[in-house]
C-alpha cells in the first residue's frame, strides 16, 4: 500500500513538474531530467528509489503532451517562412491555435492507448524482430539518411535575372540541407571522439550540441519574427470522426515505432517516412498522427526498456531518458505493467492539463509579448548549458547554433541536424568508425 501511494504521488508530482517546465519555449525535458538527476545524486532522500522511474517517465509523458503549447502558440513564423509552416502553426495563424493544441493532445492520448493495445506484440513479436533486425542496423540507418536527403524538395520559385540566380533560388534549400547534414555529421564525429566537455558531465555530453542545433535557432528565429499572434478562438469541439482518428493512429504508430526503435531517429524523421509510406493527406490527420508519433517516440522508447524476455534480457529501450537513468535504474521482470500504469495515469492527467493550460497561455499572450518569453528562454539556455557543462559546453553550443541556423534561413529540413548522431552511430555499427576518425585525425 505504501509503495502504491509512493508511486502515485511521484507520478502526479512528475506530471505537474513536467507540465510547468514544458511551457518554457525551446526547453527540452531531457535537459531538465539530467539536472534533476544531479539533484537526486546529491540528496537521494528527495526521491525514493522505487519512485525514480515513475517520476522521470511522468516528466516525459507530460512533456509529450504540454510542449505542443509553446510549439504552437509562440512559434509564430515570419512571412518568408510560410512555405514551410506546419499545419499546427497554420491553424494558429488563422486563429485556431487552441484547436491545433487539442488535436495534438488527442493524438497523444490515442498513442497512449495504442501502447497498451500493442503490449502482446511487444512481448511476443518485438524481441524476435529485434533479434533479426539488429545485425543489419547500420545499413538500415544508412537508408534512412539517404531517404532524408533524397526526399527533400526544392522550395524556391526559380525567380531571378540570371540563370544562376534562378537556379540558386529554386535549389538553395537543397544545398543548404546537404551542407547542414555534412556539418552536423562532422560535429557529431568530433563530439563523440574528442569531446571538449569534462568527463564528469559525460551523461550530458551531447546536450549542448542539441541546444545549439535546435533550441537556440528556434529562439533566434522567433525573436527576428515580425508577425503578431492573431486573436484566437476557443473551439468547443475539434470535430474528428472515427475514420480520421483511425488513419491518424495507423500513420502515427508507424512513425513513432520507427523513431522509438531505430537509434538516432527522431519523431520528425519517423513522421516523414510514415507520411510518405501511407500517402495520407489533411491538416487534422497530420496533426493528430504527430501527437501519436510523439508519444510513442518519447514514452515508448523508455517503456521498451522494460520488455524483459529470454530474447531481450536487457530490454529494448533507447533514447535520452534511458541514457540518463541507466546508471541508477535496473529494470526487472514485472516492471513493464507498473510503468504502463504510470504512463496511463500521467497521460490522462497531462491531457486534462493541456486543455486548461492552453487557455491560460492564450490569455497570458494577450498581455505579454512572446518575444520577451523567448529572451528569458535564451538566458535560461545559457544558464543550463553553462551550469552543467561549463565554458567548453557553451562553445560547443555556439558552434551547433551556427550549423542549426542554416535550415532556419534557407528553409531546409531541421531534421538534417540529426546527422550529428546518425553518422557516428552508423559508422560505428558498420565497423568503420575508427577508420574514419583516424582519417580525420580525431584519434
Amino acid at each position: 500500500m505504501i509503495s502504491f501511494l509512493t508511486v502515485l504521488i511521484y507520478t502526479v508530482l512528475g506530471s505537474l513538474t513536467g507540465a510547468l517546465l514544458s511551457l518554457i519555449p525551446s526547453l527540452h525535458i531531457y535537459n531538465v531530467a539530467g539536472f534533476a538527476l544531479l539533484i537526486w545524486h546529491a540528496s537521494q532522500s528527495l526521491i525514493p528509489q522505487i519512485a525514480v522511474a515513475p517520476f522521470f517517465i511522468s516528466l516525459v509523458v507530460a512533456f509529450s503532451f504540454i510542449n505542443t503549447i509553446p510549439m504552437t502558440f509562440v512559434g509564430a513564423p515570419d512571412e518568408s517562412a510560410t512555405v514551410t509552416i506546419l499545419p499546427g502553426t497554420k491553424m494558429m495563424m488563422s486563429g485556431a491555435g487552441y484547436e491545433a493544441a487539442v488535436l495534438t493532445g488527442t493524438g497523444s492520448l490515442i498513442g497512449l492507448f495504442m501502447l497498451i493495445a500493442m503490449t502482446p506484440f511487444f512481448f511476443y513479436l518485438f524481441p524476435t524482430i529485434h533479434l533479426i533486425v539488429s545485425p543489419h542496423m547500420h545499413w538500415i540507418l544508412m537508408l534512412v539518411m539517404i531517404y532524408m536527403l533524397m526526399s527533400e524538395w526544392p522550395k524556391g520559385c526559380g525567380m531571378g535575372k540570371t540563370v544562376l540566380q534562378r537556379f540558386l533560388n529554386a535549389w538553395g534549400n537543397i544545398f543548404a540541407g546537404l551542407l547542414t547534414f555534412g556539418l552536423a555529421g562532422l560535429l557529431g564525429l568530433i563530439i563523440t571522439s574528442k569531446s571538449p566537455i569534462s568527463h564528469e558531465m559525460g551523461f550530458q555530453n551531447i546536450m549542448p550540441v542539441f541546444v545549439g542545433l535546435f533550441a537556440i535557432p528556434s529562439i533566434i528565429q522567433n525573436l527576428l519574427s515580425n508577425e503578431k499572434i492573431p486573436d484566437q478562438h476557443i473551439a468547443e469541439s475539434i470535430n474528428i470522426d472515427a475514420r480520421t482518428a483511425g488513419i491518424s493512429a495507423y500513420q502515427g504508430v508507424i512513425g513513432g515505432m520507427i523513431a522509438a526503435y531505430l537509434p538516432a531517429v527522431t519523431a520528425g524523421i519517423g513522421g516523414i517516412i510514415a507520411g510518405h509510406a501511407t500517402a495520407q493527406r489533411g491538416d487534422k490527420l497530420f496533426i493528430i498522427s504527430g501527437g501519436v508519433s510523439k508519444i510513442i517516440y518519447y514514452v515508448g522508447a523508455f517503456l521498451f526498456l522494460f520488455i524483459i524476455t529470454p530474447l531481450s534480457p536487457n530490454g529494448l529501450g533507447k533514447g535520452g531518458l534511458n541514457i540518463i537513468l541507466k546508471p541508477v535504474l535496473t529494470p526487472e521482470k514485472g516492471d513493464f505493467f507498473v510503468i504502463l500504469s504510470v504512463i496511463l495515469v500521467s497521460g490522462c492527467l497531462s491531457f486534462l492539463m493541456l486543455l486548461h493550460m492552453s487557455k491560460w497561455v492564450l490569455a497570458f499572450l494577450k498581455v505579454v509579448d512572446y518575444r520577451q518569453i523567448y529572451i528569458a528562454s535564451l538566458i535560461l539556455m545559457f544558464v543550463i548549458v553553462g551550469g552543467l557543462t561549463g565554458f567548453m559546453g557553451l562553445m560547443v553550443m555556439i558552434v551547433g547554433t551556427f550549423v542549426g541556423m542554416i535550415p532556419v534561413f534557407f528553409h531546409s529540413r531541421r531534421s538534417n541536424c540529426m546527422a550529428v548522431l546518425l553518422i557516428p552511430i552508423c559508422l560505428n555499427m558498420a565497423g568503420y568508425g575508427d577508420v574514419v576518425m583516424e582519417f580525420l585525425g580525431l584519434l
